[in-house]
């Protein structure tokens, strides 16, 4: 990837460490949270640095890495009574705001586009409107937090629609990689996350985002 201009990968440093700042907030600056992502993020960089994942003929895949263990440790935390305790006490207006990470993660899989690294269909011309969650995020967080205006229902409402919105970037962007599962973009397959620090966004990023809105619906469905 060292053919890409400096200021895509620069972009997207930037917005993973400012990912990484609002879920420190989100968190609390939990000392054992930061610790688990920072060295998670940090491994990541190494093995997306060293050209790890772009042996695509091992097997067990070597992508399971790249998302693996972040979902498993989500769902650790879901199912366990330590977890449960530590989410339930966290604040969800500082969690709906991490979602503005995700307009800079769109204008940057749209250069990588551009750049041919990724597919259109994983672009806002294409099929991913992911976008809309982070454009909305902040006037979401205005109307529900400081105008109250908009009722908790909403943000519900609003936590599923983006989560769905999430959801439907994902599986086009697995379906796009080159691995032996790969249904779309064949002519332009999704190799960016292959390589640092693109891989930090399906191994950091979006891990965070996930977890974000799955602690806001917990939340508001146990009430």
């Amino acid at each position: 990837m060292s053919n890409l201009p400096s200021y895509i990968s620069i972009v997207f440093t930037c917005t993973t460490l400012l990912t990484l700042w609002l879920f420190s907030r989100t968190v609390n600056y939990s000392k054992i949270a930061l610790i688990i992502v920072i060295l998670w993020a940090i491994f990541q960089s190494l093995m997306g640095i060293s050209g790890f994942y772009s042996n695509l003929n091992s097997f067990p895949p070597r992508f399971l890495l790249l998302i693996a263990p972040a979902i498993l440790l989500i769902i650790i935390i879901f199912n366990t009574n330590k977890g449960q305790a530590f989410i339930d006490q966290l604040s969800i207006e500082k969690i709906t705001l991490i979602h503005i990470v995700r307009i800079p993660v769109e204008i940057v899989l749209l250069w990588l586009f551009l750049q041919k690294k990724i597919p259109q269909l994983m672009t806002f011309e294409g099929r991913n409107f992911d976008i809309l969650a982070g454009i909305t995020a902040p006037i979401v967080y205005y109307l529900v937090f400081v105008k109250q205006l908009m009722s908790k229902k909403m943000l519900l409402f609003w936590n599923f629609a983006c989560l769905a919105l999430l959801l439907n970037i994902v599986i086009n962007a697995l379906l796009s990689a080159p691995l032996p599962f790969q249904q779309f973009a064949f002519e332009q397959p999704n190799i960016a996350i292959l390589y640092f620090p693109f891989n930090l966004l399906p191994s950091v990023v979006v891990p965070l985002v996930l977890f974000a809105h799955l602690v806001a619906i917990r939340r508001f469905l146990k009430k």
